[in-house]
């Protein structure tokens, strides 16, 4: 009976031990389905991706994923050093993850380290490789040996210990932070790794020990994205893992195999790690490669500053955008002269590729430079470089509004026009560029001191409710040339009378341009009234100082008068926004009391500080910041509208002030901006930071 009892238990135990040796063991490897698309794709990177990645690389390609495709498979095949910076969603990192399925499967390099920002990037990395072994039926078909020990885990890393095939144990392991395909006699892929590192952590020493007493040394490193915004920033940390790159992992292999190096970067700053890494004549062993989204620019500036007018509106409005779609499909042949994608086929969901990245581009120029052209604009703080608002609210000069100061010379005025509303500077100026704004504001006027374009409860079509738009604007700007011009302005000290000398009207927009030639045109006040085109003349532009004179044109400091023709018989001006808004703020930033400095009207009574209602006026001086960049031998700051696209109607109004002073006559000596530098905050900012609660 014991006997009976033992002979069940061995039974039984045999029949686990064949049921457990059954499900460990993964059966017999199906042959591949198509050999010859197997071959094909071993000896191609290129034809690769395109056959088992459909849903990855679902667009037709550029021609600059060929090139760069082609030099990493190079790369991989004999060794070498390959950066390379791609637009942002063009798929660099993903050609990297199949570069080390590639490599790995087809027996290139065994052991394959990725390298990331941080271990968390770094294991992202490996999952989304992780997830293509998985599931990923193409290669189940061709690649039957590495793929099927896989899915015989069914996501269960307790199964790795006892895998078999054939008996033996397969070896695989599928952790978090590293693979180790199955062992199987004569595949390529035969126990190939690939690992998981942050660039910070331990990449020195990486060796695996074989079971036939051989050393594993990692012969692939890709380096994706090695830096962050943070590290971008600091010097430090970019000298730090630019060192660590061309030292530990350039040498992390052993010394009779050639370490292939894979690094996708993007440039954030301007001489940051990536920026250098990629620089030829710093690091020509990495053989840095740069790929732009867009190639050439549209020529016609005019209808784009258009389109972003209507397009910033519509979404201002709760739209989606679309007004700035159609009016690009009904001037689309126009809109694309000149220009040029390096990706066509990628719109985005926008109309065309052209339309695509210039929305990229009206979002946020800056980012655009960085993510997309890979050329960073050598941004600068706004807070270092140009006044803050507060330092413009406080520069109060003790004078009561629209009084002109003694030392005035000349009143000009700069109107900014907008759909629903015109806004207005009138200043006064020196004869060595000091000036005093003596009034501004809205027409028609607010009745509250904080309010937006948006927000304003006083508009146009309100005031002159029986007009169409262009009548409602003529109307207005009547009315307001007017209030202004037909004012007399008294000086201070000498009781003289002073009217304004010339006054620019802002004739940029699109739907009013023709009006407002009109209505200068047909004034009382013609003699002194210019339609004004405000063009920003950036580092890759032609300088004013090689603009050719025509004949009867009047050509000025960053600003000329052309000719007047038949087909637009008004005089009219254009100038160089981005000279002439540096020019202005560096007139703030100019010490009270010094020469060419900028002041507001207002006094100081006790903690009554009346520069509390100049906050929203300073606040639109400071509505766009300055992106220094280089071109042409030159250095040009190129003024951009922030992020958030606040109002800087009466930034505009007084750029264009600035202008009329120097159409008048005013002047610096030698006819230079100063160095813009750090404000100096002059001694009322603080007894005014103090008063609005801020000290």
């Amino acid at each position: 009976m014991l006997r009976s009892y033992r002979d069940h238990v061995s039974d039984v135990l045999r029949r686990q031990q064949s049921r457990t040796a059954e499900a460990q063991d993964i059966g017999e490897i199906p042959a591949v389905v198509n050999a010859e698309r197997r071959t094909r794709c071993a000896e191609s990177f290129p034809d690769f991706c395109r056959t088992y990645a459909p849903r990855t690389f679902y667009l037709p390609w550029a021609p600059f994923h060929f090139s760069a495709s082609l030099k990493i498979e190079r790369s991989v095949r004999t060794g070498g050093r390959f950066g390379f910076a791609m637009p942002r969603g063009q798929g660099k990192s993903s050609l990297c993850e199949w570069a080390a399925i590639w490599a790995a499967f087809n027996g290139y390099r065994p052991y394959i380290v990725l390298i990331g920002a941080t271990q968390a990037d770094a294991e992202q990395r490996l999952d989304n490789i992780k997830t293509e072994l998985e599931n990923n039926e193409f290669l189940l078909e061709d690649y039957p040996e590495c793929c099927l020990p896989i899915r015989k885990l069914e996501r269960s890393t307790r199964r790795c210990q006892g895998q078999k095939y054939q008996g033996k144990s397969t070896a695989i392991e599928w952790g978090q932070d590293g693979i180790r395909l199955a062992s199987i006699f004569g595949a390529p892929g035969s126990g190939a790794i690939i690992e998981a590192a942050g660039i910070t952590g331990r990449l020195r020493g990486r060796v695996k020990k074989l079971s036939d007493g051989r050393s594993l040394r990692p012969s692939l490193a890709i380096v994706d994205d090695p830096q962050t915004r943070e590290s971008a920033k600091s010097e430090t940390q970019s000298q730090d893992r630019e060192a660590t790159i061309a030292a530990d992992v350039a040498y992390m292999g052993g010394p009779d195999e050639p370490m292939a190096v894979l690094m996708p970067v993007t440039v954030i700053y301007r001489n940051d790690m990536a920026d250098r890494m990629l620089d030829r004549r710093l690091h020509p062993e990495w053989q840095g490669e740069r790929t732009k989204m867009v190639m050439a620019w549209p020529n016609n500036e005019p209808l784009w500053a258009q389109y972003s007018e209507i397009w910033a509106n519509d979404l201002r409005n709760d739209g989606d955008g679309s007004a700035g779609t159609r009016f690009y499909l009904e001037h689309q042949a126009e809109m694309d002269a000149g220009a040029e994608v390096s990706w066509p086929e990628r719109t985005g969901g926008d109309a065309s590729a052209i339309e695509h990245v210039m929305r990229l581009r009206l979002q946020d120029e800056a980012a655009f430079q960085a993510e997309y052209q890979n050329e960073p604009l050598e941004q600068l703080s706004i807070e270092s470089i140009v006044a803050s608002p507060q330092h413009i609210a406080a520069n109060i000069n003790g004078m009561e509004r629209g009084l002109v100061p003694l030392d005035g010379t000349v009143v000009t005025a700069g109107v900014d026009v907008q759909q629903s509303l015109l806004y207005w500077v009138v200043a006064a100026w020196g004869s060595d560029f000091t000036g005093y704004v003596l009034d501004y504001g809205t027409w028609p006027k607010q009745d509250r001191r904080e309010f937006t374009l948006l927000s304003a409860r006083h508009t146009l079509d309100l005031a002159y409710s029986n007009a169409g738009l262009e009548g409602r604007l003529f109307a207005g700007l009547k009315d307001l040339a007017q209030q202004l011009l037909g004012a007399r302005w008294n000086r201070d000290g000498d009781g003289a009378v002073l009217a304004v000398d010339r006054a620019i009207v802002d004739a940029n927009w699109g739907q009013s341009t023709q009006l407002v030639y009109q209505f200068c045109r047909e004034s009382d006040f013609a003699g002194v009234l210019y339609p004004g085109h405000g063009k920003g003349i950036g580092a890759s532009g032609t300088p004013w100082s090689e603009y050719k004179q025509r004949p009867g044109e009047r050509l000025g400091h960053h600003w000329r008068i052309p000719p007047v023709k038949r087909s637009r018989p008004t005089r009219y001006v254009i100038y160089d926004t981005n000279y002439w808004k540096s020019f202005t703020h560096a007139r703030w930033t100019t010490a009270i009391g010094d020469p060419a400095c900028l002041t507001l009207y207002g006094r100081l009574e006790g903690h009554k500080v009346s520069a509390m209602e100049h906050v929203n006026f300073a606040g639109q001086q400071c509505a766009e910041y300055p992106v220094r960049n280089e071109g042409r031998g030159r250095t040009v700051d190129e003024w951009r509208l922030k992020p958030h696209r606040p109002d800087n109607h009466w930034f505009d109004s007084l750029v264009a002030a600035t202008v009329a002073a120097s159409m008048a006559g005013v002047s610096m000596v030698g006819g230079q901006v100063p160095q813009v530098v750090q404000a100096k905050l002059p001694k009322i900012t603080r007894e005014y930071l103090h008063a609005c609660g801020r000290l």
